[in-house]
């Protein structure tokens, strides 16, 4: 099977990225389904290994957290009278920089207090100086950010909510909160990760409310999350700040293309391969313990018959032990 060129891959993650489904992009750029499958496969987990080794030492200040709503196979409500067994709703936790717009990690899971601790547990990892977060009012983050973040400013934008005119819930204003440290009230705010989780939304057809391209294994939802984190991050252009949020956070000195998240794929592809073929070696290496003895095990020297007086001759009826006798004799 002849493997697919550099620029068609790409043209197949340009689609992907782009908000096309598998199957309509097979059909734009005429990759078979399994094709589009496996290398979305390879470049979400080549893209989640290289966030996840580069996007440290941050130098952000402000942060903003929140968590976006999708689902895996069919929605909550219609997992009891689905054929299958699916995993229905599923929330992405994501933060965002005030400054550069860098999306620096994620988490896929559930709403649980547990998921927002280990979402705050890799993103507390991340930067090098004192931050200040700011989040909605769910209680989940209180303990996370507290159990993570040793000197942290922290506060909550929580959200008023009365009856409209028609009787609906509806937004009636909002107050901030002080968590922990000494936050700035002038910078509490949700509106950039809130704006971030719109372009999710836009850009990966997997999280649109009313779609038939959802996701219908929670890693290909993962795989494809992270693809789109890797476009947004190093090869996008911000509107705001002219540049890639990769560039603005030091991480990257230029705008990538999709052909060199491709290379990142190759290499990431071919490292994989080395370390499985390498495990497999090393259990092949274990030898059974021999039942037989060997063959070609060397003998031990003998003595000629005529360098010892008493071997009885070149061919006694009764042979010494350790002595060569001649055979050619009658």
């Amino acid at each position: 099977m002849q493997p697919l060129t550099t620029s068609k891959r790409s043209s197949v993650l340009r689609c992907l990225i782009e908000g096309n489904s598998i199957l309509s992009t097979s059909r734009i750029t005429g990759v078979a389904k399994n094709s589009i499958v496996k290398l979305l496969v390879d470049a979400g987990d080549a893209c989640s290994a290289y966030m996840h080794e580069h996007l440290v030492n941050l130098p952000c200040s402000t942060l903003q957290l929140d968590e976006i709503w999708s689902f895996v196979g069919c929605k909550e409500a219609q997992k009891l009278g689905a054929i299958k067994e699916h995993q229905g709703d599923i929330w992405t936790w994501t933060a965002i920089c005030s400054e550069t717009k860098l999306i620096p990690s994620w988490r896929i899971g559930d709403r649980s207090g547990t998921t927002a601790f280990a979402f705050c547990a890799d993103l507390s990892k991340r930067f090098t100086g004192r931050l200040q977060i700011s989040t909605d009012g769910h209680p989940a983050y209180q303990w996370a950010v507290g159990g993570n973040f040793d000197e942290v400013d922290y506060a909550r934008l929580v959200k008023i909510y009365g009856k409209g005119s028609d009787g609906k819930d509806v937004c009636i204003g909002a107050r901030k909160e002080a968590v922990l440290g000494s936050p700035d009230f002038d910078l509490v705010s949700t509106s950039y990760v809130e704006r971030a989780n719109l372009t999710i939304r836009m850009g990966n057809r997997r999280f649109t409310r009313l779609t038939n391209a959802f996701s219908k294994k929670v890693e290909n939802h993962c795989h494809m999350f992270a693809l789109t984190i890797m476009n947004y991050n190093f090869c996008r252009k911000h509107t705001t700040i002219k540049k890639t949020p990769a560039q603005a956070a030091g991480v990257a000195n230029h705008q990538w293309t999709l052909d060199e998240v491709v290379a990142v794929t190759d290499a990431y592809v071919a490292e994989r391969s080395r370390l499985l073929f390498e495990q497999a070696f090393t259990r092949l290496k274990f030898q059974a313990p021999r039942s037989t003895p060997k063959t070609f095990a060397p003998v031990a020297p003998r003595t000629p018959w005529y360098l010892d007086p008493e071997s009885g001759g070149p061919d006694p009826d009764v042979r010494k032990p350790g002595i060569a006798y001649r055979t050619d004799l009658p």
